[in-house]
This record gives C-alpha cells, sequence and structure tokens, in this order.
C-alpha cells in the first residue's frame, strides 16, 4: 500500500506528504495521474453551484458579505502556514474591517483545531465531539481546518490507476489536531462547515499568480485598478499560450498530422469550458469572435438584419456601453427600426415599469448590460428577460463586465444571446464569445464568408456548416480560445462566489474610504453593484486626478469609458474610474485615498 506522509516541515508549495512508489506501475504515468486526480479534488477545484438564484448576484454595496471579516488571532496549537518569504495574509485586518458596516468579529468555534485557513460557512460552526454544534449567522467566516483528500477519496484514485485492482487495507490517515494537515474525511461527530461550497480564498497567494502585479511604474509597486478596461492575466494563462505555441500550433481541423489534432482538441476543448462556464446546453452554442464588440456586430447583422423591419423596435438601457448602442443604431437606420431607451434613476438603476412601459408588439429585441461599465450596476437581468420574452421579444445580454465578478447562468436568465469578451476575465485579447440558443442560432445566415465555415463550394452555390462552424470564417484566433480556456480554468480553481464576495466588501471598503474625502461625488449609487467606483473631484479634471494617481503608480481609467449618455444622464463628460478585482487589496486601496485627500487639500495640480 502506498502511504502518504505527512511532512512537518515541507517547503512553502510544496505538498504536505511524500509517495513511495506504487507496485507493478510506471512512476511517471502515476504520479502525474495521482496528481491531477488529487487537485481537482481539493475544495475549490470545481465552481460550486450559487447558493443564490443562477445569474444573480445576491449581494448589495449596503450589505457586506464575509470576506474581509477580521481574521481571529491564531491559538495555541494552531496548524502551521508553510515557510516561505512573506507569511500570506488570510482576511484583512481589523482597521481594514472596522470600515464596514458589519457585526462582531467572528473567532473561531470552540473545539476547533486552529488554522489559518477560513471557510465561509453559513449555517453550522464546527464544535467539537464534546459540543452541540453552535449555530452562526448566515453569511459569516468560520475558521475551519485546511484539507486535503481524505483516504476514500485517495483510495479511489490509486485503485482506477493500477486498474482497478484491490489494495490492503490502509493505516488510517493522521487525525485532525495530530499533525497540521488535515483531511475530507473528519470524525462523523464534527459537522463540518460548507467548505465545498465556500473554500479558503487567500489574497496574497492570487496575487502571487499575476506576475505583472510586481511590475513598477514610476519607481512604485503597480496598483493595477483598471479592471473594467482590461484584467490583468496569470501565469496559468501566460504559460498555457507558452505551450500552445511550442507544442501544439496548427490549423485546426481538416489536417491528418498530428499537431493539428492537438490544435483541433485544445480549440474545442476551450468552447466546451466556456459552455460549461456560462451554463449553457451546448458547446455548439458558443461562437468564438474577437470580443464583445464583434459579439454584438454578428447579432446584429445576422439575426437582427433577418428579424427587425421597418417601425420595429430596439429597447437598450442608458447604461449601455457604445458597443450594445452603435451596432443597433446601424441596422435601424438601415432597416427603418427605432431604438427606444429605458431610464435610470438618480442612483444609476434600471427603473423596470418605465421598461415595462416601453414594451408592445412592435419590441424586437431588448439589447442590456449585465453590468454597467461606467457604474457598476449590477441590472436585474433575469426580470429583463422574462418581461421581453412575454411581449414576444428576444434578449442578448452583454455580459462584458459580469463573468469575471459573479456566478453566470444563461439558461437560468434565459437570454437568447449573451456576449462577453476574453481579456475581461482574465484570458488573452482578441477573443471573445457569442452564446445563442441552439435554434435561433440555426435559423441564422452566416456572417462572413470563408473558409472553415463552408461545408461544400461551387460557382453555383454555397453549402454551409452547421453552428458553430458557420460563422467562424476563416482562421480564428486558436492559442488565445485556449489561453480563454485556460483562464476559466483558473477562476474556477478560485471560485467564483469567492471572488464575488471578496470583491463585494473591497467595493464596500472604498467606497466608505472615498465618500467622505471632500470635493467627491460618486456616480453611480446603485444597491446592487460590481467592482466600479466612479466619481469626479472638485476643481481637478478626471484626467489630471488619474495623472496624479500614475505617479504613485495608480492605474485608473479616466474618460467617458465608452458610455458617454450615461454620464451625460449624471451632468458629467468624463469620470475617474477606478474598477477593482480579487488581486487587489484594502492597502492598495488606502493608496489611491491618500492621493486623492491630498489633492482634495490643494497639494496637487488645481485646474488652470
Amino acid at each position: 500500500m502506498t502511504m502518504l506522509t505527512p511532512i512537518a516541515d515541507s517547503p512553502a508549495g510544496a505538498l504536505p506528504f511524500s509517495l513511495a512508489a506504487i507496485p507493478g506501475l510506471p512512476d511517471e504515468t502515476a504520479l502525474a495521474r495521482l496528481a491531477g486526480e488529487l487537485f481537482r479534488a481539493l475544495p475549490g477545484s470545481e465552481a460550486p453551484s450559487s447558493p443564490s438564484a443562477p445569474g444573480v448576484s445576491g449581494l448589495a454595496i449596503g450589505e457586506p458579505g464575509p470576506a474581509l471579516q477580521p481574521v481571529a488571532a491564531p491559538s495555541v496549537g494552531q496548524a502551521p502556514v508553510a515557510a516561505g518569504p512573506v507569511a500570506p495574509e488570510f482576511g484583512v485586518p481589523e482597521a481594514y474591517a472596522a470600515a464596514l458596516p458589519m457585526t462582531a468579529p467572528i473567532s473561531a468555534p470552540a473545539g476547533v483545531p486552529g488554522s489559518p485557513y477560513y471557510f465561509l460557512g453559513e449555517a453550522t460552526a464546527l464544535s467539537s465531539a464534546h459540543q452541540a454544534p453552535t449555530p452562526v449567522a448566515d453569511n459569516h467566516v468560520v475558521a475551519h481546518p485546511f484539507e486535503l483528500p481524505g483516504e476514500v477519496a485517495l483510495r479511489r484514485v490509486l485503485d482506477e490507476i493500477a486498474g482497478e485492482r484491490s489494495l490492503p487495507a490502509a493505516a488510517p490517515l493522521p487525525a485532525p489536531g495530530h499533525s497540521g494537515y488535515y483531511f475530507l474525511d473528519q470524525p462523523a461527530s464534527v459537522p463540518r462547515a460548507d467548505a465545498a461550497r465556500f473554500p479558503a480564498f487567500d489574497v496574497q497567494a492570487v496575487r502571487r499568480d499575476f506576475p505583472i502585479l510586481a511590475e513598477r511604474v514610476n519607481g512604485k509597486p503597480l496598483v493595477w485598478f483598471d479592471n473594467a478596461a482590461t484584467t490583468q492575466k496569470p501565469q496559468a494563462v501566460i504559460d498555457r499560450l507558452v505551450q500552445f505555441y511550442q507544442h501544439e500550433n496548427s490549423n485546426i481541423h481538416r489536417a491528418a498530422h498530428e499537431l493539428a489534432a492537438r490544435s483541433t482538441d485544445a480549440y474545442e476543448a476551450a468552447r466546451s469550458k466556456v459552455a460549461r462556464f456560462l451554463g449553457a446546453s451546448s458547446a455548439e452554442e458558443i461562437i468564438f469572435v474577437r470580443g464583445a464588440t464583434e459579439a454584438i456586430n454578428l447579432v446584429a447583422k445576422t439575426w437582427g438584419k433577418q428579424n427587425i423591419g421597418e417601425g420595429d423596435e430596439i429597447v437598450v438601457s442608458l447604461l449601455e456601453h457604445h458597443a450594445n448602442i452603435v451596432p443597433w443604431q446601424q441596422l435601424a437606420k438601415e432597416n427603418g427600426a427605432h431604438i427606444r431607451v429605458i431610464p435610470v434613476d438618480d442612483k444609476g438603476q434600471i427603473l423596470l415599469q418605465e421598461y415595462q412601459r416601453l414594451l408592445n408588439d412592435r419590441t424586437k429585441l431588448v439589447a442590456v448590460s449585465q453590468v454597467s461599465n461606467a457604474l457598476g450596476t449590477v441590472t436585474p437581468v433575469k426580470e429583463i428577460v422574462e418581461l421581453a420574452h412575454r411581449a414576444g421579444a428576444r434578449v442578448l445580454v452583454d455580459g462584458a463586465q459580469s463573468v469575471s465578478h459573479m456566478r453566470v447562468n444563461v439558461q437560468a436568465i434565459d437570454a437568447d444571446f449573451f456576449v462577453f469578451s476574453g481579456h475581461k476575465v482574465f484570458a488573452p485579447t482578441g477573443i471573445g464569445v457569442v452564446y445563442g440558443k441552439r435554434d435561433i442560432l440555426e435559423d441564422m445566415p452566416p456572417w462572413q464568408g470563408g473558409g472553415n465555415m463552408i461545408a461544400d463550394v461551387t460557382f453555383e452555390r454555397t453549402l454551409y456548416q452547421g453552428v458553430p462552424a458557420r460563422f467562424e470564417a476563416g482562421t480564428g484566433n486558436i492559442a488565445d480560445a485556449v489561453g480563454l480556456g485556460a483562464a476559466i480554468d483558473y477562476v474556477e480553481r478560485i471560485g467564483i462566489e469567492n471572488i464575488s464576495r471578496y470583491e463585494h466588501d473591497l467595493l464596500a471598503y472604498a467606497t466608505q474610504r472615498v465618500q467622505p474625502i471632500p470635493g467627491i461625488r460618486l456616480i453611480g449609487t446603485a444597491d446592487d453593484k460590481a467592482s466600479v467606483l466612479s466619481f469626479v473631484l472638485a476643481g481637478y479634471r478626471p484626467e489630471e486626478v488619474g495623472a496624479a494617481l500614475n505617479e504613485e503608480g495608480i492605474a485608473v481609467r479616466a474618460g467617458h469609458h465608452c458610455a458617454q449618455p450615461i454620464l451625460r444622464r449624471f451632468g458629467v463628460e468624463a469620470t475617474v474610474r477606478p474598477s477593482l478585482a480579487f488581486y487587489n487589496t484594502c492597502a492598495e486601496v488606502d493608496l489611491l485615498v491618500s492621493v486623492l485627500q491630498r489633492l482634495a487639500r490643494g497639494k496637487g495640480r488645481a485646474v488652470g
């Protein structure tokens, strides 16, 4: 029997056990197989289903979640943290958490071994064998041991590797509290927190996955607060691109050689990952394009041209990015249709009653963003879709700003089309996605003609491929589609619910730090927001504020954000827009605030 032996002083990043050789199996094959199965079994390796309704964030800016709860002091006998140059920070210091409107800090329940790893439990705290379970308020952080797969799971993997051979009985694995390392097979008397749903989130470990965050700008550490424009890329995505170009580079489909097979497999595997990530019913409902802008143009120039005619109406919201306005304007001008606009309130929230009044039997399409890129407003897309369908209209949801922040399920939303850009979700630029319901896609004509989208061509006629190939003319962005698949893998390993909760609380912290600064006016204060903080500062043009922040290494967007109609609704032409991601920290927010405070005191450059 292969034994797992705990190693008390394993170096940082190493697994806390050693493996003896598996008799009768090639060492490399066995270890590679076991390692893959082991990491897939780790908490957080599969993105869990959302506790709230799929496709709905479920968190309001006024009700912070638990991700920024202060960390209890380490207890005696606590599981050791692997040694490294800098001890990772788990949770957030009390000075930061105190700024949030939340209840008193929660310490580890009695009877639970102390641990630096924190899980987000909801129902019951862990208790010792001699205690009844201790109730814990909903959405609070609960201390829980870090866990590796238990003996049952490991035996199953070893059995499979060995060709289902029978293994001798294994010695018991170390019990919690005895070795410093913990396994999934907890004693029956210890109720487990819901760690499978909300595994540990360590922002410092996440930051080490993004090499560009070690960059210096003007001699200062880079603070990347321009995530709504584009996100940075983890090493896993960079490595996947290198691997593709070193070992798989080829055009896809049709060729009979090995590299074509590798490239095709990687490309189509990425399509399947996107389908799973969005909750689509089939990979054939996923079309690869250059980004969300091209995605919307594809729908406008295929389905739109075919189905929207003179006198028909297209409904968009006042929150939209130019990419979800201009293609519909072009279509309306060409076909004689009309654009109707959903208004918003003074917080930047869609007025559903006004939207409902716009719908009628002439409404053919509703096109809305799930999250506003300029204000961060999370729109009620499920209700928007339901009302549109009652009126007989189709719906396109622009998810460019939502997929990196919240769980999306296109079937739960019931969107007819859903689009997003890969570079907004930690993938390369130049790759994006159109999701469309299968029956709708099959009735749509192709947009562009050329290779890859044809089944047969003569000089008299052309027969097109089925979906999705008919919409992917020519050589696509193969490598970056593969990179998108790697980015999705990375996000799912972290856990989109973990990302959503952490970013939600970070935004709440940033809002409460920035709002009191003299001269600051926040633009967009919706109750339900994603990680955007848009503002103007009295006495300064937005580009001046952006330049002052850049001097300190802080990257923000300053301008109209390709969303001029919504900014003009609030009487401004441009804003400063810090936008957050799950690798940002409270300390970075504090640096931003210190520069804004200095400018507000008049120590920066005033407008001349």
